[in-house]
């Protein structure tokens, strides 16, 4: 009878990007730069979906365990910023 033949798995996109990135520059064809175009931007952080139980950060938001110390305090270990005193001029006469 008519086997049916297995239905090809498609590469993963990092795969994919991974072996046409492995090919040198000079070498490349416009359709491979376009794909390595197309992937780099399907692959980019803000495009990807949520996943759960795993948020996506933007605008390199720090995390809640980060959380930034309030007040007038400098963080520990740092002096506080003081403006520079002007000198005073010399004295003395005219040379």
């Amino acid at each position: 009878m008519n086997d049916p033949q297995p239905i090809p798995q498609p590469i993963p996109l990092r795969q994919r990007l991974k072996e046409l990135l492995a090919i040198a520059e000079r070498l490349r064809t416009e359709a491979q730069w376009d794909e390595i175009n197309e992937l780099e931007i399907a692959l980019a952080s803000v495009n990807r979906e949520e996943t759960p139980g795993q948020p996506i950060r933007r605008n390199n938001a720090a995390p809640a365990d980060h959380a930034r110390p309030r007040g007038n305090a400098p963080p520990q270990g740092k002096k506080p910023f003081r403006k520079p005193r002007k000198r005073s001029p010399r004295s003395g006469g005219v040379v």
